[in-house]
Parts: C-alpha cells; sequence; structure tokens
C-alpha cells in the first residue's frame, strides 16, 4: 500500500518518481531480516542516498562531507532515517571533532553560540560551493508498520535569539525560538529535534521471511561486473610548517601576495607538496597542458600544473581559482590574507579531483582531517566510492 499527499512535501517531485522510490524502498525495506532481527524495517543511510539520487537523477554529495547529501535542481538535500520513537526525536545534524579548539575554551551560551556559528557556516559554505538556492532536510521515518516520508527546511540557526533550555557537565539543550537543538560536547555533536507528526507519503514494508532465498533467484552473469577505473587523489589547502598547517602570506592561496610583480587579488595556486606529487605521478596531465576540471556547483574551470617540479595548481587563467575559491565559496575580501583558521572555521581543508576522463576531472571539498586518513592509507576505497 502506497500513500503520497503531495501538498505536504516542500520538493516539487515528479509523481512518476515519487512512486517508482517508494517501490524501491518498499523493495530494499523487505530485505531488513538478512542485518537485523527487528519487526521494524531496515534501512542503511547509503542505501537512502543512493535510491534517492537514481529515483529522482538527483546528483550524490554525500561523499562530499557537506550539509547536504544530494543536489537535485537547485535544492540541497539532507538525506535522513530513524525510528519514530515519540514522534519528537533527536537526530545528529552535525559534528564538529575537528573544530575543538575554536570553542573549548568556552562554557555556557557562549559555547553555543559559537556551535551555532560554525553550523551556520558550513550551511552558507554548502550553498554557495553547490549553487543552491535553499536546503532541505528529507526524512523516512520507520515503525513496524513500514516507512513515512516527510521534509522541512534546513533552518540556519538563530544566533541572536539562542535561550538555553537545560545545560549539564556536557549537555547543552537550547532554541533559537524556531528549532530546538542539543550540543553534546563529549561527542563534538550537535542534534536537532524532528517533530514527525504530518507526512507526505507513506508505504507498508512486508519483511521477507527468507531474503537469501530471494537473492538467490536472481541471475547475475560476468556481463554485469562493470569495473572502475577512475582513480582520485584529496590536495590539502594549507602546507605544513614545524608540524603546523599553515597557509603562507605570499604563497598557496596568498600567492597574490607574493612580490616581484604586479598581481591580481585573485591570483592563486593549490600546492601540490612532494609527497602527491611522488605518489600520483602521471595523474595530472604534463606541466602547462590544461586540463578541464568540474566545480560542485556544475560549472567548468580550466587548469594546469605550473611552477618549477609542477608544485601549483593553477587555474588558467590563473584568477578564475582565486575569484571562486576566494570570494564566492569562502568569502574572504579583497586584500585580506587567508589563514588557516579561515579553512578550519567552516571544516574543510582539503579539495579531491577525480578523474573521470583524459584530461577531465571532478573537484569537491573535504572535511578537516580527510587528507591525513586518505595519505596513511586509511581512506580506502571510498575515494573512489
Amino acid at each position: 500500500m502506497i500513500n503520497v499527499d503531495f501538498t505536504k512535501k516542500c520538493i516539487p517531485y515528479n509523481q512518476l518518481d515519487v512512486e517508482k522510490y517508494l517501490k524501491d524502498l518498499k523493495l530494499v525495506g523487505s530485505l531488513s531480516g538478512l542485518f537485523s532481527d527487528s519487526d521494524i524495517p531496515l534501512l542503511h543511510y547509503r542505501a537512502t542516498e543512493n535510491l534517492y539520487c537514481a529515483d529522482f537523477g538527483a546528483t550524490n554529495l554525500a561523499r562530499a562531507d557537506v550539509s547536504a547529501d544530494a543536489k537535485l535542481s537547485h535544492h540541497g538535500i539532507g538525506i535522513k532515517t530513524f525510528t519514530e520513537g515519540n514522534k519528537k526525536t533527536l537526530q545528529k545534524v552535525a559534528e564538529f571533532n575537528s573544530q575543538q579548539s575554536l570553542y573549548s575554551n568556552l562554557s555556557g551560551i557562549e559555547k553555543v553560540k559559537k556551535v551555532a556559528d560554525l553550523r551556520n557556516k558550513r550551511l552558507e559554505f554548502t550553498k554557495t560551493a553547490y549553487g543552491l538556492q535553499d536546503l532541505i532536510y528529507h526524512c523516512i521515518v520507520r515503525n513496524k508498520d513500514g516507512f513515512f516520508l516527510f521534509e522541512e527546511t534546513m533552518n540556519f540557526i538563530d544566533i541572536e535569539n539562542i535561550k538555553l533550555i537545560a545545560e549539564s557537565s556536557h549537555t547543552y539543550i537550547f532554541t533559537d525560538g524556531i528549532e530546538e537543538y542539543k550540543f553534546d560536547s563529549s561527542k563534538s555533536t550537535l542534534y536537532k529535534r524532528f517533530i514527525t507528526e504530518t507526512y507526505f507519503a507513506y508505504i507498508k514494508v512486508d519483511i521477507l521471511t527468507d531474503p537469501i532465498e530471494t537473492l538467490r533467484s536472481i541471475s547475475i552473469s560476468n556481463e554485469d561486473v562493470i569495473i572502475d577505473f577512475s582513480q582520485s587523489v584529496i590536495i590539502p589547502l594549507y602546507s605544513m610548517k614545524n608540524g603546523e598547517k599553515v597557509i603562507f602570506e605570499k604563497s598557496g592561496l596568498n600567492q597574490w601576495n607574493a612580490g616581484g610583480r604586479a598581481r591580481h587579488y585573485d591570483e592563486v595556486y593549490i600546492p601540490f607538496n612532494s609527497t602527491l606529487r611522488e605518489m600520483y605521478e602521471g595523474f595530472f596531465p604534463p606541466r602547462d597542458t590544461p586540463f578541464e576540471v568540474i566545480l560542485p556547483n556544475g560549472t567548468s574551470m580550466s587548469m594546469k600544473l605550473c611552477q618549477e617540479n609542477c608544485k601549483a595548481l593553477m587555474s588558467n587563467p590563473n584568477k578564475d581559482l582565486g575569484k571562486w575559491l576566494l570570494r564566492d565559496v569562502l568569502k574572504i575580501p579583497y586584500g585580506q590574507i587567508i589563514t588557516y583558521n579561515d579553512l578550519l572555521e567552516i571544516g574543510i581543508d582539503s579539495v579531491s579531483f577525480k578523474k573521470v576522463e583524459d584530461k577531465k576531472y571532478l573537484l569537491d571539498f573535504k572535511n578537516v582531517g580527510e587528507f591525513e586518513k586518505f595519505i596513511n592509507k586509511e581512506y580506502m576505497s571510498d575515494i573512489d566510492a
């Protein structure tokens, strides 16, 4: 049984796409017995992200470490799945492990306001970097009867109207007059309360008693196996000095400030350090050979390796990169030196390049700490997913 009320959703979906999506959710939910003994059907968050993108033709942003899991037209979609409970459940919406130094010395409402500011900056960064007009939560609520779908706006926190409701040694419950939140400082995690009383779609899910036998009935041939030979590399936007992450005042993202000749304020480059150059020799075309880079907002930019030993990734012309990265995305004013703290404030400090064909790459942003995981081989195969 499928019920849909299109007046209660935020996104103007096509009805046929919604029906296909709900049927696919029902199918995946019916296989819950493979993973759980519960009478509540199970949905893995990766499955919901992939189904949403496949059925609605959305772009999958789930591996991009931003506040949206998908991009559908000009909408940024945060996809969540959780059990219904009392219909007033707190769910995780953000983590700030890598930004603890920015608020650990604060207390009470000042700590809450700083976390709210970091949250808002991340939302604004997501909108700007991916060319989004709004952000929406798309939620799949599970109970023993099936799946219930609802959507609501992903709001910025109104910092000026924050009021503490309760406070303990590590936990702060607060409201901004619109939403209720909880910040757990011991886990560096922000939760938001979702009121799930109104749904735009419902689908009954019958859990298969023998899902393995059902899967055995599916015929898979060698022709169905596709091997993806695409490659990716994560490149930090910073350099290292005495064991500290820094952005030098006259190079890298501050190349515009270097001496020797007059430079445009948008003249910057991404440092391509010697370790990565050695590990990924041949990943990019030879020095001064242009290649196409697709940016997160869908536009393209010409780039090339430059300088001695190919140590710099520049745009072609070289001011295009600074205009997009410093002005449009990071909102750095002209003439202001960018510091590592500017990256830390929004929680990103690296970019990834994924090679999709000869002289064509996809660029995306990576959270603080992702480069270290990548270079230490802890990132495993996720980088190519």
